[in-house]
């Protein structure tokens, strides 16, 4: 039972991080070609893209929580896994990979903006020389 909760896990995650890549491919492309104007931005682009595939995935799989079904604690039996732990678990794997991905996103943002105002700096500046 374990064993199909880790794959189910899995799964889910690998689902949720799919939709979020998709969502935010061409917002990522956009900004990267904007700011890099070069033909690395592509590859920058597809880093980011398997950034949010690991960050979604070990982010929704956690490991750590699942060996409480394992692992018994000092007097206790391992937790039992039941019709409402499957529900709660695959409720914490959205949830958790929704919050992984949103914080890889919103550093990624951030860093393009400030990337993005040097970019319009500099673009200002040689205009003015010019």
């Amino acid at each position: 039972m374990f064993l199909t909760l880790l794959v189910v896990t899995f799964f889910i995650a690998l689902i949720v991080s799919s939709i979020v890549a998709r969502i935010f491919a061409k917002p990522i492309d956009d900004i990267l070609k904007r700011i890099i104007n070069d033909t690395i931005s592509s590859a920058w682009a597809h880093y980011l893209q398997f950034a949010i595939y690991v960050v979604g995935i070990s982010s929704g799989v956690r490991i750590w929580s699942l060996e409480n079904y394992i692992t018994p604690r000092p007097n206790t039996a391992p937790v039992e896994l039941t019709r409402d732990r499957w529900v709660l678990e695959v409720y914490r794997t959205i949830i958790e990979s929704l919050q992984g991905l949103a914080w890889v996103l919103l550093v990624f943002f951030v860093v393009a903006l400030i990337a993005f105002v040097i970019v319009r700096a500099f673009e200002l500046r040689h205009k003015q020389a010019a």
